[in-house]
């Protein structure tokens, strides 16, 4: 089934997510070990300044459960609706692989134009899968 398909860019994604909030732990962590950072202001996020390190992170962190809800749930739409295309899985790596580049730039270097550049570039991925979705649809009939 080519709707199935979709869930390996999906599962990459997810992955991509773990492999950011290890990160995050280990890098407060060692924040902690090295005395940067009180283990007690994680308790409320209060009283102390994070490390700039951890704070990219965490920054980061957040971000990736914002535009990537619309990601899944284009791939779950996209499944359900019989638009599973060839066409529409290289847009949903795409998405995939531009979210890796933007999360090694904002958590690396953080190179803010490049940063910008990438995440922009993932939303016109993004806004084309939708695009494609709903064309798919209103062309099949099934809208």
């Amino acid at each position: 089934m080519k709707e199935l398909g979709l869930i390996y860019p999906m599962v990459a994604m997810v992955l991509l997510t773990f492999v950011v909030l290890i990160a995050l732990f280990r890098t407060r962590t060692r924040a902690v070990s090295a005395g940067e950072i009180s283990v007690t202001c994680f308790r409320t996020y209060q009283g102390a300044v994070e490390p700039e390190s951890s704070v990219k992170l965490s920054r980061h962190f957040a971000n990736i459960f914002e535009a990537p809800t619309l990601f899944y749930i284009a791939c779950l739409a996209a499944m359900v609706a019989g638009q599973a295309t060839a066409a529409f899985q290289a847009l949903a790596w795409l998405y995939v692989g531009l979210r890796a580049v933007h999360a090694f730039v904002h958590t690396g270097g953080n190179r803010l134009k490049k940063r910008i550049a990438v995440y922009f570039a993932s939303w016109l991925v993004l806004m084309a899968m939708w695009l494609y979705l709903a064309v798919g649809v209103s062309l099949s009939g099934s809208g």
